[in-house]
């Protein structure tokens, strides 16, 4: 087989394939008129997040068995098109949760003692203890919206907290045990302290997070979102903040993201963006919840596992 790698991944996934026997061809390099031809005779693509997979795309490959995804996500897939041409779709979750649950964490923890602003006063002269006051998790009640892979590594990374812990996942059930309790979503707006949204982008998910949910938390919460950004309406997520309603927010994602993250800071800034940047309230990280020099080795060799196993059982 012949295998496209549109997008720089580990090393270990062409290493492993080459032992298999299939044909790499790297080109992340490459502009998208080549790549074009190159998927010609492809049995195999290999993504991050550099191209849609959309019919429009994958017409040039007539032959393509599978799509890789290196990352969890699979909104830049049109999974519909994939399904009625019978193309194999994997991608890797489980090679990044880990980053994604210790990334919430932190975020978390930074907020609620005023990590990233006690840093930058005491950098510049100011020595200010009573306006960094923290708040301790002990005690709280925290929210997971979504556990699947990234909600449950979050989860995992709260036992060691004195916390009351809530999960809703819409599409799985009978996950509860000792230390989580499986709710509903009613149940986390009128409870949590925390809620933090570990859920995929689809038509049920786009905006969850707008006002009327801001409307219905009972709490002044603090709101992480590590999964894509247009879970949260920003705009939605700015009134909260100013009413008091949201006393903090950790941000990995953001709604106006495009597919190429590099370029992010191309486009006009909002002036809800804007009031991010300037808060205080507000951490945000460019997309690297899950990226970790050891998740980056680990989404390959899950993608691996996952491609030999399925051609070997073939």
């Amino acid at each position: 087989m012949k295998i496209i790698f549109l997008d720089s991944v580990h090393t270990i996934l062409e290493e492993r394939m080459k032992a298999q026997g299939y044909t790499c061809i790297l080109a992340a390099d490459l502009p998208k008129d080549e790549c074009l031809k190159l998927i010609q005779d492809a049995d195999g693509i290999v993504i991050r997040s550099r191209f849609t997979m959309n019919s429009e795309f994958l017409q040039f490959a007539p032959n393509i068995k599978f799509i890789a995804r290196s990352g969890a996500g699979m909104e830049n897939i049109d999974t519909v098109y994939c399904e009625k041409r019978k193309i194999i779709l994997f991608n890797a979750p489980e090679g990044n949760r880990n980053a994604v649950g210790e990334h919430a964490l932190g975020m978390l923890l930074s907020l609620m003692n005023k990590l990233h602003t006690a840093d930058r006063e005491v950098r510049t002269g100011k020595w200010d203890r009573e306006g960094n006051r923290g708040i301790e998790l002990d005690g709280k009640t925290v929210g997971i919206i979504g556990f699947g892979n990234n909600g449950s590594a979050f989860a995992k990374k709260l036992r060691g907290f004195e916390v009351k812990l809530m999960a809703y996942d819409k599409y799985k059930s009978d996950f509860g045990d000792h230390f989580v309790m499986e709710c509903t979503l009613e149940a986390i707006l009128q409870n949590a302290d925390v809620i933090s949204f570990h859920v995929p982008q689809n038509e049920e998910t786009m905006y969850m997070a707008n006002q009327s949910f801001f409307d219905a938390v009972q709490k002044s919460i603090f709101l992480l979102n590590l999964s894509r950004g247009k879970i949260v309406q920003t705009s939605a997520l700015v009134a909260a903040m100013k009413s008091g309603k949201v006393i903090g927010a950790g941000l990995d994602v953001l709604e106006y993201e495009k597919s190429s993250f590099e370029s992010f800071f191309e486009q006009e800034i909002p002036s809800d963006f804007s009031y991010l940047l300037q808060s205080d309230q507000v951490i945000l990280t460019p997309h690297v919840g899950g990226w970790t020099n050891e998740s980056y080795f680990k989404l390959s060799a899950v993608l691996a596992d996952k491609i030999i196993g399925h051609f070997s059982e073939e």
